[in-house]
């Protein structure tokens, strides 16, 4: 019996594009070496942030990139906050943005998350009590809970932060990852003043190109250079200049198609899966992107199942680290782009006999119902 990992919410490892970013390193270096292995200014690789500005209908001025989305999201932390000020996530939330936020001081106050989006009543009520910097928020295939926040929550949002002065923050790597239904308006382009959208080419190129950018107002794009220009002079140039040549040979889109053609079985596997094996469990329904979650059976800790599945050969995650300040006992992250649907599908048999034996133990199932 092998063990399966419903743990970190990595791509396929097929799904890398080798031989195409062979031939676009050997040509970009090629072409522009010199500009590559060189140090830069702290913006990023120009023609990569160019090639961004075009894609994105925006101004290169308004274009920041370096080593991965997160990084972004440290110059924006070291540049805006002071210990004790506000930011509003949702509730789950990407755990490695909360480390970031705590790691900064800032008090973190969290809005529940509802099946299209951040609870627009509970965000009312924080607002009448609290300023916040930023609202961090990922509106299309949420991590980790897999939701998608509806148009109508988007132009709710957009419309309450312009009352109240605060930035929008929208994490935005999963968008492309749309296997079913139509899309929604990124926050960006509703509120591009107000806005700074981020995202990466970790889950469309792979996680090793280490490449993400930063969308926003030219102004505050400039303070949060300036940040990384006193972090590293410049980001990694070569894996740059290779995503822009990547990117320039007109490759990301039937990448993309390749993505969804991979992905959508998968997350139908896992759909049918849970449906089969956990037809009472109280899960998201995505259209897209690298997650399902469940709200797991009152009486049923991560923790005791966590033991239970260990011993079936399953690893899962604890739920607690994606909530800011206490609970996420029994909420339950499911990765399942990694995994083949043979792989998906005995993976939930063995949760589903982890979850019986938890409740078998808790009292909470009587033996043979």
């Amino acid at each position: 019996m092998g063990v399966i990992n419903f743990t970190r919410g990595v791509p396929a490892t097929e799904s890398f594009p080798i031989d195409e970013v062979i031939a676009a390193a050997s040509a970009a270096l090629k072409a522009r070496g010199v500009a590559m292995l060189q140090y830069g200014p702290s913006p990023g690789f120009l023609p990569l942030r160019e090639w961004l500005a075009e894609w994105q209908q925006v101004n290169v001025d308004g274009v920041l990139t370096g080593n991965g989305s997160l990084q972004l999201l440290e110059f924006l932390c070291l540049q805006m906050l002071e210990p004790g000020d506000v930011v509003f996530v949702e509730v789950p939330t990407y755990d490695r943005t909360l480390t970031l936020l705590h790691r900064h001081g800032a008090k973190v106050i969290g809005i529940p998350l509802e099946a299209d989006g951040p609870d627009i009543d509970a965000l009312e009520r924080s607002l009448a009590k609290h300023s916040p910097k930023f609202f961090y928020i990922i509106p299309d295939f949420q991590n980790p809970a897999g939701t998608t926040c509806s148009g109508a929550k988007r132009r709710r949002i957009v419309e309450l932060a312009g009352r109240h002065g605060f930035l929008l923050v929208e994490d935005a790597p999963y968008r492309l990852l749309r296997y079913r239904g139509d899309e929604e308006p990124t926050l960006f382009s509703l509120a591009p003043e107000r806005t700074l959208h981020v995202s990466s080419f970790t889950k469309l190129i792979a996680p090793g190109v280490r490449t993400g950018f930063m969308i926003g107002a030219p102004a505050l794009i400039a303070k949060l250079a300036k940040v990384a220009e006193d972090t590293y002079i410049s980001p990694g140039y070569v894996a740059q200049g290779i995503t822009y040549e990547w990117c320039r040979r007109g490759l990301l889109a039937p990448q993309v198609e390749r993505l969804k053609k991979l992905y959508a079985p998968r997350l139908d596997a896992c759909l049918a899966a849970l449906e089969a094996n956990m037809p009472d469990a109280l899960m998201t329904r995505p259209d897209g992107g690298f997650f399902i979650s469940l709200t797991l059976p009152n009486g049923v800790l991560t923790s005791a199942l966590r033991t239970e599945a260990a011993a079936r050969g399953l690893n899962i995650s604890e739920g607690q680290g994606f909530f800011p300040d206490g609970g996420g006992e029994r909420f339950l992250r499911l990765p399942f782009c990694a995994l083949s649907p043979a792989e998906i599908n005995d993976g939930i048999q063995r949760l589903a006999e982890s979850v019986r034996a938890v409740r078998l133990a808790s009292g909470s199932l009587v033996p043979g119902s």
